[in-house]
């Protein structure tokens, strides 16, 4: 470009060459990401116009539309970009256009040579989304004038090179105009569909109208329903943008606006879908919340905002304040991502909290995302206090229903200080341990864990409120006045019968157990598998089989119930004899299967069928 009145090159007041190669090859993982780049600057520049004349008529152009506009020309493969928004002058033209990054620029490049330190943590420094055309671009031309009536407008042009021209321009109205010649291989960005598809991904909800070629209908159509009142939000309204956000038709199970002025600025709606499963029409193919800076899309799937246990939640965020790296696809870490984080979470459990006081839609939520909570009750300390009244469980006197910890505690037997539970790996196996016999005797309430996850919040979750959660197989229920077991004596074994039916016992078994007692907490079983005082929590042994660690399950002992009809019918067998040893194997391993221990339960099989055949030769 060459003309009378063009400045001799003026060199950038950094080393733009090596800044460009960082960020069109190092930064920017999809080269579309210009045309948003420029979209936001627009926008941003439409943004303080529209301030300036909320108080100022003093203006050019004051009757122009504010707005965008976008065309091509496709012969001479030129893309061009129009505001009118507030314009710059030569001034600023020079220092907005011909500096990248007002300080730091040789810190950044050291930085980065050497490897000393990633890029996000300075790239922050740097306001060069603008260059980020230089991906698609041989050169660019940007024509500007202020919206001060008495300053002239001014032309700038770089070929992404070590210089640029400043230019005189003719331009008449405010604003600025952006030129981009295209590369052979971005020939793309000449097709208005293209554009199109990119503007309403990335830009649908700018305040500003958007226009494309020479249609008068502006493409972004989008109205940023996060931003509108609570009173202005109805279910309609939320379903319906819930529906264009995912792709789902089934309506979310609730939803929720935040608007926030401190401590920081953001605006955001959050949605609690009704399946945790994907279909194939899903639009949202990641797990993260759409975020948003001034209503302009930065990152698609941002994990960031929210613990990964409530990823399965939908919606968008939006900042005011937001600080972004060059390529606005990586969030910087800051404090004030820390804060959007505390409010948006803070947020998504005061949504699940309100549907929890509706008892069916909570259950079809539970059924869908309660190992999420779970999950989350497994490994957040922090939030704990906030997760644990969200949980569910079965109980023994409630197993068909879903119960909270508060309804545990509101049914504590006189006297009950603690919450009990037992861990399985059957939800239909784990209400005939053994384990339980004292406390339906007491009618003592037990929380029923047989969910994978369950060893893990227990684990965790070790008190609730003031009450201390254990282990059924470890303490016995303590309430007032508990109910007392006076068996008849002539069904009990007892005195030499009863120290010859353990001698039998541990004959039998010899090294499969530890020892062999008697127990008072049996009533209907006729033997429970224990662990030593001082051995592993039964949770935390349950724990190291799941996840397949080299442990060794610790020897057990084994109590009997000398009141069980079978035990009493056993000491009258003959001692040593084929069916009173099989029994007595039965016995024990019925107990290894009960507490999911049994290494081989397939192979009980002929054992019981020998005991059967014994059983009807009688």
């Amino acid at each position: 470009m060459t003309s009378q009145n063009t400045t001799p090159d003026l060199p950038f007041k950094a080393e733009t060459q090596q800044l460009l190669k960082i960020l069109i090859h190092s930064l920017y993982s999809e080269r579309e990401v210009f045309l948003r780049e420029l979209l936001s600057n627009a926008s941003d520049a439409l943004t303080r116009m529209n301030f300036i004349m909320l108080t100022k008529r003093d203006v050019l152009s004051p009757e122009t539309e504010l707005g965008v506009w976008i065309s091509v020309d496709s012969e001479r493969k030129i893309l061009t970009i129009r505001d009118t928004g507030i314009g710059m002058t030569a001034e600023e033209i020079t220092e907005n256009l011909g500096t990248i990054a007002h300080s730091g620029a040789r810190a950044f490049l050291e930085a980065a040579k050497q490897g000393q330190t990633s890029l996000s943590d300075i790239i922050g420094q740097f306001g060069v989304g603008f260059y980020s055309a230089f991906m698609v671009a041989d050169w660019i031309k940007v024509e500007s004038r202020s919206y001060l009536p008495d300053q002239q407008a001014t032309a700038w042009y770089s070929e992404g090179s070590e210089t640029y021209m400043l230019i005189p321009s003719d331009m008449q109205e405010r604003g600025t105009i952006i030129q981009i010649k295209l590369k052979e291989d971005a020939g793309e960005y000449l097709e208005e569909h293209k554009l199109r598809d990119i503007i309403k991904k990335h830009s649908d909800y700018v305040p500003f109208p958007i226009y494309l070629g020479t249609s008068t209908e502006r493409v972004n159509q989008q109205n940023a329903l996060w931003r509108s009142p609570a009173k202005e939000i109805t279910d309609e309204k939320a379903h319906d943008f819930y529906k264009q956000l995912t792709l789902d038709w089934q309506p979310p199970l609730a939803y929720a606006q935040l608007s926030a002025d401190a401590p920081v600025q953001l605006y955001a709606l959050l949605f609690l879908p009704s399946s945790a499963e994907r279909t194939i029409f899903s639009l949202r193919k990641e797990d993260g919340l759409k975020l948003y800076a001034r209503k302009i899309l930065i990152q698609e799937y941002c994990k960031d905002l929210l613990p990964e246990y409530l990823r399965f939640i939908q919606g968008v965020v939006d900042s005011e304040d937001l600080p972004l790296n060059v390529s606005r696809e990586m969030i910087q870490s800051s404090k004030l991502i820390t804060q959007l984080r505390r409010l948006v979470t803070a947020k998504a459990f005061a949504l699940i909290d309100d549907l929890g006081k509706k008892p069916e839609e909570y259950e079809k939520f539970w059924k869908e995302f309660g190992r999420f909570l779970k999950e989350g009750a497994a490994v957040d300390k922090e939030n704990l206090d906030r997760i644990a009244p969200l949980l569910r469980f079965s109980t023994l006197s409630n197993p068909d229903r879903l119960n909270t910890l508060d309804d545990y505690v509101a049914a504590f037997q006189p006297g009950q200080k603690k919450i009990y539970f037992i861990v399985g790996d059957d939800p239909r196996s784990i209400t005939r341990s053994p384990h339980l016999d004292l406390f339906r005797k007491q009618n003592v309430d037990v929380l029923l864990l047989s969910d994978p996850v369950d060893s893990f919040v227990v684990l965790s979750l070790s008190k609730y409120k003031e009450y201390e959660l254990v282990n059924v197989a470890v303490e016995k229920p303590e309430i007032d006045n508990p109910v007392e077991e006076t068996p008849a004596p002539e069904n009990v074994v007892k005195g030499d019968d009863l120290d010859s039916l353990i001698q039998r016992f541990k004959s039998q078994l010899g090294e499969k157990v530890k020892d062999v007692r008697t127990t008072d907490r049996l009533s209907t079983s006729p033997a429970r598998l224990v662990d030593e005082d001082g051995a592993l929590q039964p949770e935390m042994q349950r724990v190291y089989r799941l996840l397949k660690q080299d442990y060794e399950v610790p020897q057990k002992n084994l109590e009997i119930n000398p009141a069980h009809p079978l035990l009493v019918q056993l000491s009258t067998f003959p001692v040593g004899g084929p069916v009173s040893n099989m029994i007595i194997d039965q016995i024990f391993e019925n107990a290894l299967l009960i507490e999911g221990l049994h290494p081989d339960p397939a192979g009980m099989i002929e054992r019981i069928q020998e005991i059967m055949q014994a059983a009807l030769n009688r």
